[in-house]
């Protein structure tokens, strides 16, 4: 879930610090039991499901496995995903809406375990899309694949946010400003913010422990958003589809260290669609 910076409620965010070894492996279990919850939700999706069924199935599965949907009732939103369909770039509240052929939809989820959150997010394909969208999600996840390997100790927030924008904009997508990453860990949200667009060299430098949770929402039109009545979701102003993946990433023995993952997601959509997707 991506803390609101500068339109409607900014969420409370707790200052960061820096977590021991045990620490980082604590978040690493959170996050292998957030990725088999994805995968719970990645065999429902698909035309003529809900968005509240979605969300049924992952709170049902967190809690199951002795673990809590992090998102549920936090500052008050009222589920365990965040379920964004098509224009709608985070913050998306479960609910009727049925999927249709077509749609993309990303699902951000939180599991809170051993006193450690995690948090990741997918965008999927319902069915076919047409090929501008995929392009969309394709460019989206390398986007978050070459963040992630650009993390190295000594650098800085700055670098992150520039791995991003110089990839994206090479294919004329633009990148959402108002919405960021954030630290991870005893609390859902700690500093710093990860902004998905920056200069090299500036912002707070990355040292040894620090967790990061590093999430790109790119939009195919305009880069502007707006937010709904609801006081919770996000959409594009020009209501064009918007894509979002994120990793829970620690800096361990000086480079990134992932600790949430896809590889269950994956398997799911390799069976489903017979193909196998590279992660």
């Amino acid at each position: 879930m991506s803390p609101l910076f500068k339109i409607g409620r900014v969420l409370k965010k707790k200052a960061f610090y820096l977590k021991t070894k045990e620490e980082i492996e604590l978040i690493r279990t959170s996050g292998d039991l957030l990725g088999k919850a994805h995968a719970e939700v990645a065999k429902l999706v698909e035309p003529g499901v809900t968005t509240a069924r979605l969300n049924a199935k992952a709170e049902e599965y967190i809690q199951d496995h002795g673990g809590w949907p992090s998102f549920k009732n936090f500052n008050g939103f009222p589920a365990g995903l965040c379920v964004s369909v098509n224009e709608k770039v985070v913050h998306g509240i479960p609910g009727a809406y049925e999927l249709r052929e077509g749609d993309i939809i990303s699902v951000d989820c939180g599991v809170l375990l051993n006193g450690f959150h995690s948090d990741s997010a997918y965008t999927y394909a319902v069915g076919e899309v047409v090929p501008r969208v995929r392009e969309l999600l394709e460019v989206t996840k390398k986007s978050l694949e070459i963040a992630i390997d650009s993390v190295t100790s000594g650098m800085r927030i700055g670098d992150i946010g520039f791995a991003i924008q110089q990839y994206v904009s090479k294919f004329g997508f633009s990148i959402v400003r108002e919405l960021v990453g954030h630290g991870v860990g005893k609390h859902l949200h700690e500093e710093p913010e990860v902004p998905n667009y920056g200069k090299r060299g500036q912002g707070v430098r990355l040292q040894e422990g620090m967790v990061l949770a590093i999430e790109p929402m790119i939009n195919l039109g305009s880069r502007n958003v707006v937010q709904e009545r609801d006081n919770w979701t996000i959409r594009t102003s020009d209501r064009k589809p918007s894509a979002h993946f994120e990793h829970t990433v620690a800096l361990n023995n000086g480079k990134a260290d992932v600790l949430t993952t896809f590889a269950y997601i994956e398997e799911v959509l390799n069976v489903k669609y017979g193909k196998t997707i590279v992660h």
